[in-house]
């Protein structure tokens, strides 16, 4: 499965990069495979692992944030991995035809 989310602090004022930093370093060190652009932060896994990635993220933002924001998309499609790389490849190839 592949999960897109956005955590956003509230309250805090408008500069959140920090914030959202704590996040995406929960992200990065849990070792899974992922990927954070200018809106979201994907992560591929298991259904289990992938949640608990997406809550502890939560909790770093929530743990300096008097509220926060979540929003989060799935794709799950059991038995696919590697969805992150191999569905950006399948655009790519259809752009370059």
């Amino acid at each position: 499965m592949i999960v897109a989310f956005s955590v956003t602090p509230l309250g805090v004022g408008e500069d959140v990069g920090e914030y959202v930093a704590d996040a995406v370093r929960v992200v990065r060190e849990s070792g899974l495979p992922n990927r954070t652009d200018a809106m979201f932060t994907s992560v591929e896994g298991e259904w289990d692992e992938v949640m608990d990635v997406v809550k502890r993220a939560v909790a770093a933002v929530e743990a300096r944030a008097p509220r926060v924001s979540l929003v989060l998309k799935a794709d799950i499609r059991p038995g696919v991995t590697d969805g992150l790389t191999s569905k950006v490849e399948t655009v790519e190839r259809h752009l370059a035809g």
